[in-house]
């Protein structure tokens, strides 16, 4: 509950007078590397970003190929995806930062960036995953692991794509090549 309330004081009051009235993007979050390392999202501006709430024991896993592809396709056209691990839905991503690194690189071979596993969910979900919520299209909480959403160059959230999209559908792609 406490984190909740400060959360919502952080959204309601912090932000509007600390944004010299500007709206709130993608690129004033910070967050950490799968391995750790602080990092603020700005290190993204100027690119398209397909984030990615994944887990390594999902029937929807196997879309790591498929994203990994999509990545190699488009990354030279300043196109990246961000893989952000949660446990939230059926308890499919039980792993540590290091074995989910591990996973990912051996069954998948991922080379996009991923971040330290974080809720989507509930009271304590992420402070990165609210503003998705709430300023995707089509609002409201993650459905389910390998949920996308699509951020353009300005960190503006253009896109939300369902677990069932796949990473090389028309769809997905089109609003990809839309924003680069």
């Amino acid at each position: 509950m406490q984190r909740k309330l400060l959360l919502a004081i952080f959204f309601l009051i912090y932000l509007p007078l600390h944004s010299g009235g500007k709206k709130m993007s993608f690129h004033d979050f910070h967050s950490q590397t799968i391995q750790g390392k602080d990092i603020s999202l700005s290190a993204y501006k100027g690119k398209v970003i397909l984030i990615v709430n994944v887990a390594s024991k999902c029937g929807y896993t196997p879309q790591y190929t498929g994203l990994e592809q999509l990545y190699r396709d488009y990354k030279d056209q300043g196109f990246t995806i961000i893989g952000f691990p949660s446990n939230d839905f059926g308890a499919q991503e039980p792993g540590t930062e290091a074995q989910i690194a591990e996973f990912c690189q051996l069954n998948f071979g991922v080379s996009f960036d991923m971040m330290k596993k974080l809720k989507v969910l509930g009271k304590d979900k992420d402070p990165i995953y609210q503003f998705l919520t709430d300023n995707a299209p089509d609002k409201g909480d993650v459905k389910w692991n390998f949920e996308k959403f699509l951020i353009d160059k300005d960190g503006k959230v253009k896109g939300r794509f369902l677990s069932s999209v796949k990473p090389e559908s028309e769809e997905l792609k089109k609003a990809i090549e839309g924003l680069l």
